[in-house]
């Protein structure tokens, strides 16, 4: 026993981030899979309308989210001497949530016109 902890503890510890990326897989493998066979059933009754996928829309998602990331990470480097890692964890999910919202704002302007 090393400081207190167990070979056992390490052992579970170094599993649980290999089982989660394992059923992760594992979920978005079933998902492709069913999604692919509801497709399939659709084409063969004849009712599957494919949908077309918006580029600008999309377009201008990315950019939001990668813009408000991205300044985020900027400015989190720049103050790192007073500041830490930590304060990561909390700003990308605040930038990303905030790109979300600039983006529902601009997508509500374009209908409206």
């Amino acid at each position: 026993m090393e400081n207190g902890v167990s070979a056992a503890s390490k052992v579970i510890i170094s599993i649980i981030p290999i089982v989660g990326i394992v059923m992760g897989c594992t979920v978005v493998f079933f998902y492709i899979l069913w999604s692919h066979r509801e497709k399939m059933l659709m084409i063969e009754k004849g009712s599957y309308a494919p949908k077309p996928l918006d580029v600008d829309v999309f377009s201008l998602l990315a950019g939001i989210l990668l813009v408000a990331v991205g300044i985020t990470l900027t400015a989190v480097f720049l103050v790192m001497d007073t500041a830490g890692y930590t304060l990561l964890g909390g700003l990308i999910p605040l930038s990303v949530g905030l790109g979300f919202l600039s983006f529902y704002s601009l997508r509500a302007r374009r209908r409206a016109t």
